[in-house]
């Protein structure tokens, strides 16, 4: 209910027509002041999308707690008692987004030398300093050079000739950046080049791109352990868009699998409207939980997050079920098989196109 002031007159200025109370018969618009205070510029906003009548918490309860409550309401004709099904993904999707752009991406290739050099093993660094002044025998040398050799020297010289020579340190790195990879032993770009020219392989357009790509940001000293958790919360943040992606083509297959003359495409659109709702709620909450456990030390505390996350988890894969059952009234072990058939498409269906898009935001690292 909106709390801008009535106007003393009561001719509406949309239509002209006479307005007994706030809204006008004719057009319904409300009947306030042209002008109000500019705090009114944002409570009209959250009204908007809120309605402090109770309509937004009454929608968000039965949505969370009562699943296809909304959808069977809503196709039962009474469209007034809960917010509108496209308003209620717009909204939960902004709230989302809104989220995850307060908590930016790990950003990778940031750290300091210490943490970017730290996919390197321990014997590479001791072995660098040594190939660097050009191996042991030269320091030898160096040592034996001087007129009057103490017993320092001498003890230095022995534990230097168990250090391995120049020859041996240059080979010790090289298997050590040959295992670092992980791409099938190729050092580099140009080795993993040269080796694809003289065997290629049916999917190299799609694999070249791709370990060309890691070997250049492995260039830049990003290690794997970075990218590896970029890539996971990248891939996290994705997930609303390809919520949004795959919306049309989760009620596409609800149709696929439904009576064609009693159920439309559009009640399967309502459906996936409200089901995505959910799952954008679902990812939310599972967001603020994660950040929440890296904020604290505590065990006890971080062990009860992770338990609220699982039975959230849980919960969300239930929830299909539950609502699809109640939704499309079938009977209950039809209703169990379609139900089971349906989450294994739309899941392997989903993951694909969620690798899809980390993939896209691979490509587009530097």
């Amino acid at each position: 209910m909106s709390h801008g002031k009535i106007r003393d007159d009561k001719t509406c200025l949309n239509c002209g027509h006479h307005v007994e109370e706030r809204f006008c018969p004719h057009c319904g618009q409300e009947n306030t002041e042209r002008r109000q205070p500019f705090y009114f510029l944002f409570t009209h906003f959250i009204e908007d999308f809120t309605h402090y009548d109770g309509q937004f918490w009454g929608t968000v309860k039965n949505l969370l707690f009562k699943p296809g409550k909304l959808t069977n309401t809503y196709l039962e004709g009474k469209r007034q008692i809960f917010v509108p099904p496209v308003k209620l993904y717009i909204f939960v999707s902004f709230i989302t987004f809104f989220v995850f752009a307060l908590f930016p991406m790990v950003n990778i290739g940031s750290s300091d030398k210490h943490n970017e050099k730290q996919g390197e093993t321990g014997l590479v660094k001791i072995m660098k300093p040594i190939k660097a002044i050009g191996g042991t025998q030269k320091i030898i040398d160096s040592i034996k050079a001087k007129k009057i050799l103490t017993e320092e020297d001498s003890l230095a010289i022995e534990k230097l000739k168990m250090v391995p020579d120049s020859a041996e340190v240059e080979k010790i790195l090289d298997m050590d950046r040959t295992i670092d990879s992980g791409d099938g032993n190729y050092k580099s770009k140009k080795s993993y080049d040269s080796a694809k020219a003289k065997n290629p392989g049916f999917l190299d357009f799609v694999e070249r791109p791709i370990i060309h790509k890691y070997f250049e940001l492995k260039d830049h000293g990003i290690t794997k352990k970075e990218l590896l958790s970029n890539m996971i919360e990248k891939s996290f943040h994705n997930l609303p868009k390809a919520l949004f992606i795959y919306l049309p083509l989760f009620a596409f297959f609800l149709w696929v699998f439904h009576n064609k003359k009693k159920w439309w495409y559009f009640d399967h659109g309502i459906f996936t409207l409200h089901y995505f709702s959910f799952l954008l709620l679902i990812i939310l909450f599972i967001f603020l939980f994660g950040k929440l456990t890296k904020l604290t030390e505590i065990k006890s505390l971080n062990a009860l997050l992770y338990f609220v996350m699982t039975i959230i988890t849980i919960y969300s894969m239930g929830y299909f079920f539950i609502a699809h059952r109640r939704v499309y009234r079938s009977h209950g072990l039809v209703s169990i098989i379609v139900g089971i058939i349906l989450f294994a498409i739309n899941f392997f269906a989903f993951m694909f196109l969620l690798a899809g898009l980390a993939l896209v935001s691979f490509m587009m690292l530097h």
